[in-house]
């Protein structure tokens, strides 16, 4: 008498159809973002007040201690680099997180769980990703066609893409509905001519956060998404980039419910935190052309091209990232040289085991910001997630973050897929 054990593939398959969660709803929410970038040209920064005609500087060139005037701040703080280090140097992510006055209060004990997971997934991440350090303190930018009613557009003028007069009706700056404090924000000033220095200040510039490469806001609500999808823990979106196209800040909202004893499971906050904060770092269908080249250069961030369109049809119709790394990341788990071997993204719809799963996030062009399933079952970065302990934080995933350009990924600490694991399922 003999029994016969299922392939690990099919037990992993059995616990992901058992323990899936909601279906992660980024790029519906990404879409209904603005997302704001550094106007190219002239900082709008440095300018001399008409009033007194004392020389206001930006905040990346005073050097000050961190503080904060509104809301509740969690650090994570590596040493701070002297002025006199490369700014080439690629060091671990400094992620700093804040939660906003607006968001529902929480019990003690509610509070406790949700700072060690959020805890957990900075430290984790970190471990993951490198980047180039923001010297100084990081700023995020006003939106100039929200506090500006004109614009000066004449390229020959000195003050081109400067504000040439102001929105009297301009209040603050959002992020996924979070007021961003004016002390995160850089400054803004009226230029009245277009070739002119002297500019009238219009907001004054704030203090920054020191010790920051990204700055993640977290925001404990009610809402009507969390409401209306009851299995939802968490959405998520950024809403700021630097002028290379990298995500400065993001805003992951975490639906108050989840957080009550008889719901919350740490692990799997732990793990969608991290699916959602590799969506606001870059694994983003609205970011993948601004993806940038760094396979033949010495650093990430350091004579990179942008790489232009990532994705593309492979002979079947479906979505594929064909990036270097990649590639040769989906080759190497399926044990082949096949070069249509990019990473394959969700299809809008598609059939499998007799189950229909509906992309609602993919656009019509089928583009998604999740892999596929099919292939890719158990990654951090499908759609569904399973039981935690059928999620891996793959190679596949951690290659496509290193081929966005601003980071450098640490792959001995990938975790192994089973699923398809050596064979030649496509």
């Amino acid at each position: 008498m003999f029994t016969i054990s299922p392939h690990p593939s099919l037990l992993l398959l059995s616990l992901w159809f058992q323990s899936t969660q909601g279906r992660c709803v980024f790029d519906e929410v990404q879409q209904s973002v603005r997302v704001v970038t550094p106007v190219t040209g002239s900082s709008p920064t440095k300018h001399i007040e008409v009033s007194d005609s004392l020389a206001v500087f930006p905040a990346s060139e005073q050097i000050g201690a961190f503080r904060w005037t509104r809301g509740t701040s969690l650090q994570y703080l590596q040493p701070q680099r002297t002025r006199g280090q490369a700014m080439t140097d690629m060091a671990p992510i400094r992620i700093s997180t804040w939660i906003p006055q607006e968001s529902v209060p929480l019990s003690e004990v509610d509070r406790e769980r949700l700072d060690s997971a959020i805890n957990q997934t900075v430290r984790i991440v970190s471990g993951l990703l490198s980047v180039r350090h923001i010297p100084g303190p990081l700023l995020l930018s006003r939106d100039i066609n929200k506090y500006c009613k004109f614009i000066w557009r004449n390229a020959s003028a000195a003050n081109y893409n400067r504000c040439g007069r102001a929105n009297g009706s301009y209040r603050n700056e959002t992020c996924l509905d979070v007021v961003i404090p004016d002390e995160h924000l850089r400054g803004c000033a009226v230029f009245h001519h277009p070739d002119s220095p002297i500019s009238a200040e219009f907001r004054r510039e704030g203090a920054g956060l020191d010790n920051t490469d990204f700055l993640l806001y977290l925001h404990i609500q009610n809402s009507r998404r969390c409401s209306t999808e009851p299995s939802m823990l968490a959405y998520a979106a950024h809403c700021q980039t630097d002028p290379q196209g990298r995500p400065l800040a993001g805003t992951v909202v975490i639906c108050r419910e989840q957080l009550r004893q008889e719901r919350y499971r740490h692990e799997t906050t732990v793990q969608v935190l991290i699916h959602e904060l590799f969506h606001v770092l870059g694994f983003s269908r609205t970011l993948f052309n601004t993806w940038r080249d760094c396979f033949h250069t010495r650093q990430a961030g350091m004579g990179c091209l942008p790489h232009g369109r990532v994705t593309n049809l492979d002979d079947t119709g479906h979505m594929r990232i064909y990036t270097q790394s990649v590639v040769r990341a989906l080759q190497e788990h399926l044990n082949s040289t096949d070069p249509q071997l990019g990473g394959p993204l969700e299809n809008v719809v598609h059939t499998t085991y007799y189950i229909h799963f509906y992309d609602y996030d993919a656009d019509s062009g089928g583009l998604s910001s999740h892999w596929e399933a099919r292939v890719l079952l158990g990654s951090i970065m499908t759609a569904a997630l399973g039981e935690p302990s059928t999620v891996q934080i793959d190679h596949m995933t951690l290659a496509a973050l290193q081929d966005t350009g601003w980071y450098s990924a640490n792959f001995s600490r990938a975790q192994s897929l089973v699923w398809g694991q050596g064979s030649m399922f496509k």
